[in-house]
């Protein structure tokens, strides 16, 4: 059996678990965001409040974190279907990897001021 390391999960149906699970949790996030827009005079004062509580900021992180995983487990299976020669798709894949550390770290720096 081949296993790969540049993988998310440790199988397929892990893989694709995590997609589901995240998807979810962007698609909960959305969802919020656009009822607390529709429903709310969103301006500055409105939005830092939201952002003042700490169940939004946990809840952002899990987005964060869900986008990030997300985007991996997809441009994993993207790299792995179309780009056939190992090292030019290892080097997208770090270069991918690397991308969506820094917008995590990135994140979670403009979301809890550290």
């Amino acid at each position: 059996m081949v296993s790969s390391v540049t993988n998310l999960g440790r199988s397929g149906v892990f893989d694709w678990m995590i997609q589901r699970v995240t998807a979810y949790v962007l698609a909960l996030y959305t969802i919020f965001l656009f009822g607390f827009m529709l429903t709310s005079d969103v301006n500055y004062e409105t939005w830092s409040a939201l952002f003042d509580q700490t169940w939004f900021r946990i809840f952002t992180l899990l987005a964060l974190l869900s986008i990030g995983a997300h985007a991996w487990v997809g441009l994993w299976t993207v790299t792995t279907d179309y780009i056939k020669a190992t090292l030019p798709r290892f080097l997208v894949q770090a270069l991918c990897g690397l991308t969506m550390f820094v917008y995590v770290v990135w994140g979670i720096q403009i979301l809890w001021g550290l």
